[in-house]
């Protein structure tokens, strides 16, 4: 069993390493996100500005191309902006696969020790000592954080339309509340378990 308990810590080592620096780049990841969003909710004002705006009135009416040039420039200033919330998402999604490859990683060293270490070793707690099932629960806990972000972060990319300059306006705030979702510190929290488990095997 000393040999299975080895083998286990060694994955759950490395799994942290990896999880520490993931837990970095995530949240270098999500405030790359605002400003870009701010600057297409900008934009979005401006559209709005620009179809409230009677042409025909005004002394602009005289340069018949201006409206459909401010538009086009406008539009491709929000296109450029989520191209680069798309590349943002990739790396969102990135992280998303290699949590995911690193989880099942642990998961597949336990399916081939569980039966060295057996069931009341996985299931052994002690006063500051979280179980091996507590542990391996936790390392899906943050697999399952990282896919459910990911997936809304690209829903809201989705959701994204220039025809739709009021929904564009109101991005800041979407994604403030989809924050407020991940706030809590789920890989933090499994970090120190896996710590606890390990320092006092």
């Amino acid at each position: 069993m000393a040999a299975a308990a080895g083998v286990m810590a060694a994955a759950l080592r490395e799994w942290a390493a990896v999880a520490e620096r993931q837990e970095a780049a995530r949240r270098e990841a999500l405030a790359s996100w605002e400003p870009l969003l701010v600057s297409l909710s900008g934009l979005a004002e401006q559209l709005r500005a620009a179809r409230r705006l009677s042409w025909g009135s005004s002394p602009l009416g005289a340069f018949g191309e201006l409206r459909e040039r401010l538009w086009r420039k406008q539009r491709g200033a929000a296109e450029a902006l989520l191209e680069q919330l798309g590349q943002r998402r990739e790396e969102l999604r990135a992280l998303r696969d290699a949590v995911g490859t690193g989880a099942a990683s642990v998961l597949r060293v336990y399916e081939e020790k569980a039966a060295e270490l057996g069931l009341e070793e996985t299931l052994r707690r002690g006063a500051r000592r979280p179980s091996l099932a507590d542990v391996l629960e936790g390392l899906q806990d943050v697999e399952r954080y990282y896919r459910h972000l990911y997936l809304e972060s690209k829903l809201l990319l989705l959701s994204i339309s220039c025809d739709s300059p009021e929904d564009m306006e109101a991005l800041p705030q979407a994604w403030k509340r989809i924050l407020e979702r991940y706030e809590e510190d789920t890989v933090q929290d499994v970090l120190l378990k896996v710590s606890l488990y390990l320092d006092n095997q």
